[in-house]
């Protein structure tokens, strides 16, 4: 029981080398599943996957696409925060990373074609803009859950003009693309305030699928803007 009881605390309330264990194996974690999706991005495009993936849902509503994709997050974000069994908390985590892979073909299809290099430039913005933004969460040590009711509003509100954007032929342009960053930075501040004050010292791997969602996020209108300026 009090093992159990401990497992459910926040590690904030932990010592210091047991919130040291849970920081690393919630990076670990992220690491590997940012290392899975690359490999996975890899064998599409190596084997030729890439190109049928690409037909196939360039064929398909970009909004069934995206429902598909939010039921999917939205199931593997429940499974690792709530599973009890380990192999359910990595099968979602394994899970949502193949969503994520699938889900980004098109984009780095599109990337290869119209703006070479632009890959390789946007993930390393990517990687820099996750660091910064991490450092600042860590040694300011500042609780930024007041962000979770802005980030679900914001997020709200891009699922409408993503919609709009679809059914009625809206362009988001480039001043969406930048608002999006700013909303997948005010994500990634948010959930690694969380890994450091509130998540259970057990829920590591949900800790870092939410991880892994801001930075795809952040990576994935990165390298919008990149194609849009090359284009």
């Amino acid at each position: 029981m009090q093992a159990e009881y401990t497992l459910r605390r926040p590690v904030i309330e932990l010592d210091v080398s047991a919130r040291a264990a849970f920081i690393m194996h919630t990076y670990g974690h992220l690491a590997g599943a940012i290392g899975c999706f690359v490999l996975l991005e890899m064998f599409f495009f190596q084997s030729g996957l890439a190109a049928s993936i690409y037909q196939a849902l360039a064929g398909v509503n970009w909004l069934f696409v995206l429902g598909g994709f939010l039921v999917v997050g939205w199931l593997a974000s429940r499974a690792a925060h709530q599973a009890v069994s380990m192999g359910v908390q990595y099968l979602a985590l394994g899970g949502f990373v193949l969503a994520e892979a699938i889900i980004f073909v098109p984009l780095l299809y599109t990337a290869q074609a119209v703006a070479p290099g632009a890959i390789e430039s946007a993930a390393s913005v990517t990687i820099m803009g996750f660091v910064g933004l991490t450092l600042v969460a860590y040694f300011s040590r500042k609780d930024f859950s007041f962000l979770g009711s802005l980030l679900r509003w914001g997020f709200v509100v891009a699922l409408v003009l993503i919609a709009a954007s679809v059914l009625f032929g809206l362009h988001l342009g480039t001043f969406f693309s930048v608002g999006m960053i700013a909303l997948a930075g005010g994500a990634i501040l948010y959930d690694t305030s969380n890994v450091l004050h509130r998540y259970p010292v057990d829920r590591h791997v949900g800790a870092a699928l939410q991880l892994f969602a801001s930075v795809a996020l952040l990576f994935w209108y990165v390298l919008s803007i990149f194609i849009g300026g090359r284009d």
